[in-house]
């Protein structure tokens, strides 16, 4: 039996990312994988990005992760959404290369130092006395380490469904894990069920491309990852067009054979990323719904249909497809398929994401009940890095909402927990304008490196960011006379000043922006694209930025009132029985994740902070 510091179970976004932040940390890490062709699979979309997830993406970089740079190396398109709105709701979205992205990132496992990437089943898990974790395979292997992380993805006891059709496997027709659940319930955790889907793929050569709009990418942006310094290179499009009343009649009348409505499917869907039959009935007053036509890998012909995911006969999905504009001939060379499987409750776990009453036992992705390769990387990364801390006995990093987008997942799904595949939105963070994906380094990358992960050359590249910042605000007290800026002024639809002005003026402007003056006056052109945005977005919107800082202040009053952990809450008369249930349940680590718990009300909250504070100072003087 071989021994090792760590043992990673599953290798998709969230395993790799734990068993990368492990292994460079000093640690002899295990990562066992069902089967080697699916670490970091693209299983549904082959995108990484979007609304919300870009800046996940952002923070698991600036942490010191994978997924953006492997990202950077792989993708065939890149664009900015949101770039008409506010910097607090853009986001990157990359079509990545489905095949590249799978062997840039297993070929990065394979290369790191201390880790050791095998294929295997793994069916049984004890805790051993000392504290240790012992795991079985289906083949008989055994292997034991001081900390684990489950990372298992929708491969617990799943099946797929199309139509009346079902088979128990993972996605892609991958082999599935059936005996892992029951060894999970031995240890007292308790599980959901949870489904998502995926469209049918189809040939590229097989669409009229004529009758559909093009959707091409961008190349003066930032990268996903800091440390990326070349360009995006886009080598590829994508296509938008739309169902119609056809396609619309042709599901309704189908709906009889639709298994989520039909019973057959079990599992709870996600809300926001449902169904297309889903979607015609609830949103039944609508006439058409968008749908994507996005490019699977340059070495391959198959096209991914966004938006148009089902679990509907394979004759009802043919006649679906050829209704949409565009698609009248296209060749299905995969079918749609829904698939279910077993997650955990998240209210069992930690905010540290390891499992309560169970040390060194760490859980990431969507076993947690989320949904998405990016909210799996963001919690991968932070179980790793606690894995990590625990073996060395440290303190764990517990990440604040106001610190980043992978707080506010987190938080939300131990604190409430889920009853659908989680995922993470914009709408979901309080402070969005202080956590933008271009200041996610400028945020993240120190506790990066206090944690062990972010390396010299990473660290470099922070530092000389710092210093262009500081050399580029400096500027911005350079004044110009009334004569030099008054062109200027009209041709963006300004009135001109009447006496001379600051750079920081202009960009008071709403009309004009940093890239404008630096355009005109050349005044910025030794700085990089994302100095000189994050700049213009610090000053353009200093006033909101000022006032988020100072609610974050407010909260931060409530996060760092800790509650002990031998607080008995079942002893104190001032609270309501359900409150006391909530908090013996879920028990909180602060006054401010107290609150945020379905079921405590803000007087609970009063009396429980005057609690707290009267058992710390008892217990104060007990010991004195």
């Amino acid at each position: 039996m071989e021994k090792f510091d760590a043992i990673v179970i599953g290798a998709g976004h969230a395993g790799c990312e734990s068993a990368l932040a492990l292994a460079r940390t000093g640690n002899k890490t295990l990562l066992l994988t069902l089967s080697l062709d699916a670490v970091a699979f693209l299983a549904c979309n082959p995108s990484i990005g979007g609304t919300a997830k870009g800046q996940l993406v952002a923070e698991v970089d600036a942490l010191g992760g994978e997924m953006g740079v492997n990202t950077d190396k792989t993708l065939i398109q890149l664009r900015m959404l949101n770039s008409g709105k506010g910097p607090a709701v853009q986001s990157l979205r990359a079509q990545a290369d489905k095949i590249e992205y799978h062997n840039q990132m297993k070929f990065t496992l394979e290369k790191t130092d201390n880790l050791f990437l095998r294929q295997g089943e793994v069916t049984d898990i004890k805790e051993l006395e000392n504290g240790d974790k012992l795991i079985e395979t289906a083949v008989g292997s055994k292997f034991q380490a001081k900390a684990l992380v489950f990372a298992t993805g929708v491969y617990l006891k799943s099946r797929i469904i199309i139509g009346d059709y079902t088979k128990e496997c993972g996605p892609n027709g991958f082999s599935n894990a059936m005996k892992l659940s029951d060894s999970l319930k031995k240890l007292g955790i308790k599980l959901l069920r949870f489904k998502t889907g995926t469209p049918a793929r189809i040939n590229g050569r097989s669409i009229d491309y004529s009758q559909l709009e093009i959707q091409k990418g961008e190349e003066n942006i930032q990268n996903f990852s800091f440390i990326t310094k070349k360009k995006p290179n886009n080598k590829a499009v994508c296509y938008l067009t739309y169902t119609n009343l056809e396609t619309h009649k042709i599901i309704t009348d189908n709906l009889d054979k639709a298994p989520v409505f039909s019973g057959l499917i079990k599992g709870v869907g996600p809300r926001y990323c449902p169904s297309i039959e889903t979607k015609i009935v609830r949103f039944a007053d609508k006439e058409r719904h968008q749908l994507f036509l996005e490019p699977e890998s340059l070495s391959t012909n198959e096209v991914y249909i966004q938006g148009f995911s089902t679990s509907m006969p394979v004759d009802v999905q043919e006649k679906m497809v050829h209704s949409v504009k565009g698609l009248e001939n296209a060749e299905i060379m995969r079918d749609s398929y829904a698939i279910e499987y077993d997650c955990i409750e998240p209210t069992q776990l930690l905010p540290t994401l390891e499992l309560k009453g169970h040390k060194g036992l760490f859980f990431a992705g969507q076993i947690n009940g989320t949904s998405g390769y990016e909210e799996a990387a963001a919690q991968g990364i932070i179980a790793g890095i606690n894995a990590n801390l625990y073996l060395k006995g440290r303190e764990q990093l517990v990440l604040k909402r106001s610190d980043g987008y992978i707080g506010v997942l987190i938080d939300d799904i131990v604190t409430k927990g889920t009853n659908e595949p989680y995922r993470m939105m914009t709408s979901r963070a309080e402070y969005r304008l202080l956590l933008r994906q271009d200041n996610a380094d400028l945020r993240l990358t120190e506790i990066g490196r206090q944690v062990g992960l972010v390396d010299d050359k990473r660290w470099k590249i922070f530092q000389k960011k710092k210093r262009e910042l500081n050399k580029i605000f400096a500027l911005l007290n350079q004044k110009y006379k009334v004569e030099e800026v008054k062109d200027f002024y009209i041709e963006n639809n300004e009135n001109p000043p009447r006496e001379s002005v600051t750079i920081k003026d202009m960009l008071k402007r709403s009309n004009i922006d940093a890239f404008k003056i630096n355009k005109k006056f050349h005044i910025f052109e030794k700085f990089s694209y994302e100095v000189i945005n994050e700049m213009n977005i610090t000053v353009k919107y200093e006033g909101y930025l000022k006032q988020q800082l100072e609610e974050i202040e407010k909260f931060k009053k409530n996060e760092n009132t800790l509650i002990p952990s031998n607080f008995d809450y079942s002893k104190y008369h001032g609270l309501r029985l359900e409150a006391i249930e909530k908090l013996q349940e879920i028990k909180p680590l602060s006054i401010g994740q107290a609150s945020r718990i379905s079921g405590v009300s803000p007087s609970d909250i009063a009396v429980l902070s005057v609690l707290v504070k009267k058992f710390i100072q008892e217990n104060k003087t007990t010991e004195q």
